[in-house]
């Protein structure tokens, strides 16, 4: 049997026995048991005693033992599964049975709650911690992106999600929009916004003191450790926002700035050890701990978010604005951006009338001085080399290949390459792919800003 045929067996089994599902810890054991794990090495990778574990594994193989009416160990587990042993049992009289993979199990009633048995380890209700997060007065489609994030954190239980696009694309309105899909999934929700570049330390105390009023650990080790195992023992949702804020200044893309490179060792946890939590970071600078772990776990993944297309003409029709035939080119010149749109729109309002015909009629593309306050918060954190490089790329009428800029900046290839990627991670350059080459351009927007910043 498949990896996946026998953790759902096993939750079946569990179900019809108890009216529970298949927890984060004896999943783990089942799987380290199938891939020659002992207990100690299981124990040691979740964070917990290998006695706790030893008790657990304990009642899984007498769950099987009962269900399937074989004598099941930990160590024969393998062996049988490999000798295709899982044999149907002889049912008790009076009892009901249910046929899973055309296994008849013994269905038993959830057991009722004695003086004896441990306390229930999930809340009675949400624990729902927002009092972070901004207020969401509008909110326009985003339906098939929403329908993703939620298919990935209830069904493919991610582990590790970042939501990333430049300033103004909708990050934050979106996860919040989610978080009323999805709430009734979790025993706990937390919004937390990083804008002030908080120690590690100090957001892990913080976290912490929501699950225990005890006092929080002083080492760094010990309070991940804590607090993983809150991760495990409930279903936990929890949303960092403005994640950009912890890199530098002038480095390229996804440096910590000095005192927070912990968190480095934060995420890669989060995305690596065995919990039934989820963490999703919004940035508008993509974080090298996700570019290197979606490649290698599929429990961690980013998700890029695009303009609003057709749906921003809701923003336009909100603004009064005029000419409806030349919307689409207005939303097309602002990539979609519900916040370039609005700001453009208020723009349009106040000198044309709400006219955007009369608005589109001049050869330069216009920004609003709000909107390039916006990007300059981009924009200053750019290494030297960037900053060139994409000046460079603004005086481009078409996209531009590597060996090009290279040839044109005067600059080494690897210098070029390691910067490019940078701005791309920053989501200020773009690629595309022609005649099997990687081509890179600026959107309108960017490229008028930076003609205005670097090139007037």
């Amino acid at each position: 049997m498949e990896i996946k045929e026998i953790l759902k067996l096993a939750d079946d089994l569990l179900v019809a026995k108890t009216g529970k599902h298949l927890d984060y810890l004896q999943e783990a054991i089942l799987r380290g048991t199938l891939e020659g794990q002992t207990y100690a090495q299981i124990a040691e990778e979740n964070y917990i005693t290998e006695g706790h574990v030893k008790d657990v594994g304990s009642g899984l193989w007498k769950l099987f033992s009962e269900g399937l009416g074989e004598n099941f160990t930990k160590t024969n587990f393998r062996a049988r599964l490999n000798k295709g042993q899982l044999n149907s049992g002889s049912p008790s009289v009076g009892r009901d049975y249910v046929a899973i993979n055309n296994i008849h199990i013994c269905q038993e009633p959830p057991a009722k709650p004695t003086g004896t048995q441990q306390p229930q380890q999930t809340p009675t209700e949400l624990h729902l911690d927002l009092d972070d997060a901004p207020e969401i007065f509008t909110f326009y489609g985003r339906s098939s992106e929403l329908t993703t994030l939620q298919h990935w954190i209830t069904e493919d239980r991610c582990r590790l999600i970042a939501l990333l696009g430049i300033t103004g694309i909708g990050k934050t309105a979106l996860a919040i929009r989610l978080i009323e899909q999805i709430k009734t999934h979790f025993d706990y929700i937390i919004y937390r916004s990083l804008r002030f570049s908080p120690p590690p330390d100090e957001t892990l105390s913080n976290l912490l003191q929501i699950f225990s009023d005890k006092d929080t650990p002083r080492s760094s080790s010990t309070q991940l450790s804590q607090l993983l195992n809150h991760l495990r023992k409930y279903r936990c949702l929890i949303l960092f926002d403005d994640v950009q804020m912890l890199f530098s200044h002038r480095q390229l893309a996804g440096h910590y700035k000095s005192g927070c490179e912990n968190y480095h060792h934060f995420f890669q946890l989060i995305g690596e050890v065995s919990h039934k939590s989820c963490l999703m970071l919004l940035s508008w600078e993509k974080p090298r701990d996700i570019a290197k772990q979606e490649k290698e776990n599929h429990l961690v993944r980013s998700f890029v978010l695009e303009g609003l297309g057709v749906a921003a003409k809701e923003i336009l029709r909100v603004q009064n604005l005029s000419n409806e035939a030349s919307w689409e080119t207005l939303i097309d010149t602002y990539q979609g951006n519900p916040l370039w749109l609005k700001l453009t729109a208020t723009m349009i309002q106040e000198l044309c009338g709400g006219r955007v015909s009369e608005f589109l009629q001049y050869d330069t593309l216009i920004l609003d001085e709000s909107l390039q306050e916006q990007l300059h918060r981009h924009f200053q954190r750019l290494t030297e080399l960037e900053q060139k490089l994409i000046a460079l790329l603004a005086n481009e009428p078409q996209p531009v290949a590597l060996p090009q800029l290279c040839q044109t900046s005067h600059f080494s290839a690897a210098e070029v390459m390691n910067a490019m990627q940078s701005l791309v991670r920053r989501f200020l350059a773009g690629t595309q792919e022609r005649e099997g080459a990687t081509l890179f351009s600026l959107n309108p927007v960017i490229k008028q800003y930076v003609k205005n910043r670097y090139l007037s």
